[in-house]
């Protein structure tokens, strides 16, 4: 028997032979061409460049008449990457200034791109190459006149084993045929880690080797919760993931039930529960998983991957479309976090050495105020459609939320001049995801009317580790004893200054650190719709001085390790199933 590590992608149990998928990588030639072969090689780019985008728009229909449109959006980053006009300049200048094949002029051209992604430090946009290589394969396949890997051809049940998964690849799987997949690279963002949660198909990604570790026909336990792949289990193994796979139906079962139930402790303490989105569309999924509201709404979906930017009425319409659909719950409404190496426009951004903590979110819009005052207009705009919040990204002091907030202010007598409605009493928060700003919240709070705990970026420059090295990875501690009083620093001082205060980062989203939060008095849990059964389970399966007494003896031990493993010891007193998933 062998264990294999890796990173959960997608949770659950499935048990299988293995079958080895192949995408194999195909042999680009190189041949020099002419100048009056030029015209010929850019037609035949054309051609296969609209084929390619017929052969997406036939997988997303598939997918949207499956599983809904909000998940055949996903291919939109495809077809944004096909209609990109000056990536077809730069590979025409290419033709002709280099003379060679269209098919190696292609692929240079991306694969340059491929690389400035991976190795931007935004875990999404560097998840987004295999949405880029996903293109490039198809487009090049066209134009070698090669027929794509057969995956949606498999006809016996089996644990697919690769070494990568396109999303395209993933969409076409059938889910009575795929148990489970595992991959040796990828990571919990990318498009196919979001399409097997979809699919509801158990997966572990960034299994390193385990293309080379499982033979064909082998069989093999995937666990797509705790990230692990067994290969020729002894039966005591077997029979155990039997009695988990029952465990799990059971669990998922009772969890629907919870859909329309109120989020209170036994003791009826009640807490909102909201769902963080990237797209409009996914506010079915929200409203589908009993989300009180949106606690989240990144913004950046409207900026990324175009050459323009968008427009007032563009922005409008987004945040009207939001607001609508879950009025009359909130929907907090993050400014842009944008700027260095999170996205690509027509604006001119330095070359940073360390982007993440450079030129980006509230810096960029107080530095570009006519950008931040169209953002602004729209969400005011769209305010008197439903519910709507605002809060500011990465403040690290009093002057940025002045400042922030006086922009809002001229916006609103810039409306209230033009006769436009808006909420006159819309609340404005801060993310609180900086260091500083955790060490002066109480002067922030006197500012805004509510907090919310950004904690992938709080851990991150609290403990000063980079979360996307792999070197590090395990420096990177939700439970390390700095970051829970932190945390519980913010929330006393909110509650101080009588606001409320919310998290919207992945701690939210774990049912033992949901029962510490919930200890700590946090307010507000916001995490992906998928999580929040779990979260609501915890809450209403405690008593609130119950979650105090764990959050007091937690906050007492001095490491990491110590305070995981005495939380998953505390919800296993009271929810004992799911210290099991």
């Amino acid at each position: 028997m062998l264990t294999l590590k890796g990173v959960p992608a997608a949770p659950g149990v499935a048990m299988g032979k293995s079958l080895l998928f192949s995408s194999e990588e195909l042999m680009v030639p190189r041949r020099p061409i002419t100048d009056a072969q030029v015209p010929t090689e850019v037609l035949r780019l054309e051609e296969a460049m609209i084929l390619t985008r017929h052969q997406i728009a036939a997988i997303q229909k598939k997918l949207g008449d499956e599983l809904g449109q909000e998940h055949a959006e996903i291919f939109n980053a495809h077809l944004l990457v096909l209609e990109d006009q000056s990536l077809r300049e730069e590979i025409i200048t290419g033709l002709k200034s280099q003379r060679l094949n269209v098919e190696a002029i292609f692929n240079d051209v991306v694969h340059k791109h491929l690389k400035a992604f991976a190795r931007t430090e935004d875990e999404y946009l560097r998840e987004r190459t295999a949405d880029i290589d996903d293109v490039r394969k198809r487009v090049l396949r066209n134009l070698l006149g090669k027929q794509p890997a057969p995956i949606d051809q498999i006809t016996e049940r089996a644990v697919i084993v690769a070494h990568d998964l396109s999303p395209s690849e993933t969409a076409q799987m059938h889910k009575d045929r795929v148990l489970a997949f595992v991959t040796d690279v990828g990571g919990r963002t990318s498009h196919t880690a979001i399409m097997a949660k979809s699919l509801e198909i158990p997966a572990v990604v960034g299994s390193v080797d385990v293309t080379r570790r499982v033979q064909k026909g082998e069989f093999v336990i995937v666990d797509g919760t705790r990230g692990e792949v067994i290969v020729d289990p002894d039966p005591p193994t077997i029979t155990r993931y039997e009695l988990e796979q029952r465990r799990n139906h059971e669990l998922r079962r009772q969890l629907q039930t919870l859909k329309d139930l109120k989020a209170e402790t036994l003791d009826h303490r009640p807490v909102i529960l909201s769902a963080n989105i990237e797209l409009p569309e996914e506010v079915p999924s929200v409203i589908a998983h009993g989300a009180h509201g949106i606690g989240l709404f990144r913004t950046e979906f409207l900026y990324l991957n175009r050459y323009d930017l968008p427009n007032e009425e563009e922005q409008y319409e987004a945040y009207k479309t939001v607001a609508e659909q879950m009025a009359p719950q909130p929907v907090i409404i993050r400014t842009m976090d944008l700027g260095g190496d999170k996205f690509l426009s027509p604006l001119q951004f330095p070359t940073e050495m360390n982007p993440f903590m450079g030129w980006r979110a509230i810096r960029f819009s107080l530095a570009r105020p006519d950008i931040f005052r169209a953002q602004l207009r729209a969400v005011l705009r769209a305010s008197v459609r439903g519910n709507l919040k605002l809060m500011y990204p990465m403040i690290s002091g009093v002057e940025e939320l002045r400042r922030a907030n006086e922009i809002l202010g001229e916006v609103r007598r810039e409306l209230d001049q033009e006769g436009q409605a808006y909420a006159k009493e819309l609340e404005v928060g801060a993310m609180i995801e900086v260091p500083s700003a955790a060490l002066i919240c109480d002067l922030l709070a006197k500012e805004v009317n509510f907090f919310s705990i950004g904690t992938n970026d709080l851990i991150q420059y609290s403990l000063a580790v980079d979360r996307v090295n792999e070197k590090i990875a395990y420096l990177y501690e939700p439970t390390h004893p700095a970051i829970l009083r932190l945390i519980k620093q913010i929330i006393d001082v909110g509650h101080a200054n009588k606001i409320w205060v919310g998290m919207c980062g992945e701690m939210a989203g774990e049912p033992p650190l949901a029962l510490l939060l919930l200890g700590m008095g946090l307010d507000e849990f916001s995490t992906s719709p998928v999580q929040l059964p779990l979260v609501k389970r915890v809450i209403r399966s405690v008593e609130y001085s119950f979650a105090q007494s764990v959050m007091q003896q937690a906050l007492t031990l001095p490491t990491g390790k110590d305070v995981e493993t005495f939380l998953l010891a505390s919800l296993k007193q009271v929810v004992p199933d799911l210290v099991e998933v």
